[in-house]
C-alpha cells in the first residue's frame, strides 16, 4: 500500500512531512534524485528524463501512485508523462493543482468551466524553469479568468536553502519579493511555487507584508492526497515498507534531510 514521493533533492521532504502525518497508516518511499539536483536551471527535456527514470524505480517499489512533490518536475514533464508515457494501473500526481484549486475556492476535483475568483492579482515565486514552463498558468486557466499572475524566478534560492545558508536565503527573499513587487506592487496572494520554500515561508510572509496570503503546499497536497486516495482506494500499492531512497551520497543527504526535518532520517541509495 506504498505510495511513492518524488522529488529532485530535500525540498519534497516538506511534503513527504504533511502526507505523512496526514496519512500515517500509508508507508510512504520518498526519492530524492540529490545526484542532479536543483532541476530549477535545467531544460524540460532533461527534467523529463530524469523524472520518468526516478518515478520507474518508485513504480519498482511497490507504488502504483507517485507524487511529483518537485514543482519544476510537475511543470515540465508532468503533462508529457500523463499524455504517453504512464503504465497501465499507475497514476502520477502534481502538487500545483491542489495550491490552485486552494486559490481558487474549489473542492478538489472539481472540474467545472473556469469562473470569476475574488483573487485578482497572484504573485508566483518559482524556480526558473518553473516559471519558464507557465504550466500554474495553464492550470489555472482551467479554473478561473481574470486573474493577473506575475511569475519571479527564484534563482539561487533552493542552493541557498539546501545549503543551510539562512542568512543568504532570506536575502534572497527579500530581493526577489523587491523584484516583484516593482511589476505587481499589490498583490493579494502569493504562491510559494517549489516545496523548499515554506521553509521561507515566514520570510516571504514578511517582505511582502500582513495583507497578502501566502500560500504553500505541503498541507494542501496532504488533504488533496487524502481525499483522492478516498476516492481511489485502489491506488494504495502493493510495497509495505518506508524508504528514503537517494541518488546521491546516502551518508551526506541523510545528515542534511535530518537537519531539514529536525528528525533522523536514513537514506539509502536508490
Amino acid at each position: 500500500m506504498a505510495v511513492g514521493v518524488f522529488d529532485s533533492g530535500l525540498g519534497g521532504l516538506t511534503v513527504l512531512d504533511a502526507v505523512a502525518r496526514r496519512l500515517p497508516e500509508v508507508p510512504f518511499v520518498y526519492f530524492g534524485d540529490n545526484a542532479h539536483a536543483p532541476y530549477g536551471t535545467r531544460d524540460a527535456e532533461d527534467v523529463y528524463h530524469l523524472t520518468t527514470e526516478a518515478v520507474t524505480r518508485l513504480f519498482d517499489s511497490g507504488c502504483d501512485l507517485v507524487i511529483l512533490a518537485c514543482n519544476t518536475a510537475s511543470a515540465a514533464a508532468l503533462r508529457r508523462m500523463q499524455e504517453s508515457w504512464i503504465p497501465e494501473g499507475k497514476r502520477v500526481l502534481g502538487v500545483f493543482v491542489p495550491l490552485i484549486e486552494a486559490l481558487t475556492e474549489r473542492q478538489w476535483g472539481d472540474n467545472s468551466p473556469p469562473r470569476e475568483v475574488a483573487v485578482k492579482h497572484v504573485a508566483l515565486f518559482a524556480t526558473p524553469a518553473t516559471v519558464a514552463s507557465r504550466a500554474f498558468q495553464r492550470e489555472l486557466a482551467f479554473r478561473a479568468i481574470g486573474v493577473d499572475v506575475e511569475a519571479q524566478p527564484c534563482g539561487g534560492l533552493v542552493d541557498a536553502i539546501e545549503a543551510g545558508d539562512e542568512m543568504l536565503a532570506e536575502a534572497l527573499v527579500r530581493s526577489h519579493v523587491e523584484a516583484l513587487k516593482r511589476r505587481m506592487p499589490h498583490p493579494q496572494a502569493a504562491i510559494l511555487g517549489c516545496t523548499h520554500y515554506p521553509l521561507m515561508e515566514h520570510a516571504f510572509q514578511q517582505a511582502l507584508g500582513s495583507q497578502v496570503k501566502v500560500y504553500s503546499q505541503a498541507d494542501l497536497v496532504a488533504e488533496s492526497l487524502a481525499d483522492y486516495l478516498v476516492r481511489h482506494p485502489d491506488m494504495l500499492g502493493s510495497g509495505t515498507q518506508r524508504m528514503f531512497l537517494t541518488t546521491g551520497d546516502p551518508t551526506i543527504v541523510s545528515d542534511k534531510a535530518s537537519q531539514f526535518l529536525h528528525r533522523r532520517i536514513e537514506f539509502r541509495a536508490a
